[in-house]
Order: C-alpha cells, then structure tokens, then sequence
C-alpha cells in the first residue's frame, strides 16, 4: 500500500514562496502539498543528517517545520499588505520518527485583528501523531 503523504504531489508556486519567504524551508527540505485561508498541507522527510541519537529526527527540525508550515497559514490571514512573526510557540512531542515521509497540517484556530493561533500536526506515514504546535503570530501592520 502506498503512503498517500509520499504519493502527494507538491505545489510547485506554494513550495516556491516558501522558500524565498523562508530560505531555512529550503535547506530543510519542506514541500508544499497546497494551502488558502482553511490551513496549510506539506511534507517533510527523515534523513539521517536531520536526527539527533539512534537516527531519531531531531526535535528541533520538526519545530522547523511546524513554525514555517504554521507562519504560512497566517500569511493566507492575512490584510493586504501585512507581515506575520511568531510571538509565541509551544510544541508537545508524542512519539520518535525514524524514517519515512511526514504529513503537517497547519489550522489557523483564531484570526484576530493583532493575531493569528495556528495548529501545526506532523503525523507519521502510519498516521501516528509525532508532534502538535501551538503558535501565535503578530500580525504586523504594512509599512
């Protein structure tokens, strides 16, 4: 059976914007799967030169991701001509990744008027929750 994450074919525009709006998600390797104003859907993959001990995927790119995944889904939030940054994030971990193609899925949970909360789930290819971030990003007014 084949895994519907590595299946998936990413949105070359969205994936494109991402990098140059976020040069790191580049370097990290994370595609874009699509997104509007409902959330955000993309992929990222285990590779031994993302782990930390015992080829476990380090905590630390998979915050990377779910900030970035997350930030996009309050830019579809945004007013013309705003900006967006991460005021606050907190990530539970449930469970190791030591292989395979991840799914994140960012939900913004709260459009304000001076902030956006996003939900970011990265699940693994069995379905199993690896991790849920909670952040909130500013919606910082255009220059």
């Amino acid at each position: 059976m084949t895994d519907p994450i590595s299946a998936a074919t990413a949105d070359p525009a969205l994936t494109n914007m991402a990098h140059s709006q976020m040069p790191l998600t580049h370097l990290l390797g994370l595609e874009i799967l699509g997104g509007d104003a409902a959330g955000v859907r993309a992929r990222c993959s285990w590779a031994p030169e993302r782990c930390t001990s015992n080829g476990i995927l380090h905590g630390g790119f998979l915050m990377a991701m779910a900030d970035s995944v997350g930030a996009m889904a309050a830019v579809f939030n945004l007013p013309e001509g705003a900006g967006t940054s991460t005021i606050e994030s907190k990530t539970n971990f449930f469970r190791a990744v030591t292989e395979g193609d991840l799914a994140i899925t960012a939900t913004p949970v709260h459009v304000g008027r001076t902030t956006i909360v996003v939900q970011t789930d990265i699940t693994r290819p069995d379905g199993k929750l690896v991790t849920r971030t909670t952040q909130t990003q500013a919606v910082l007014a255009p220059r």
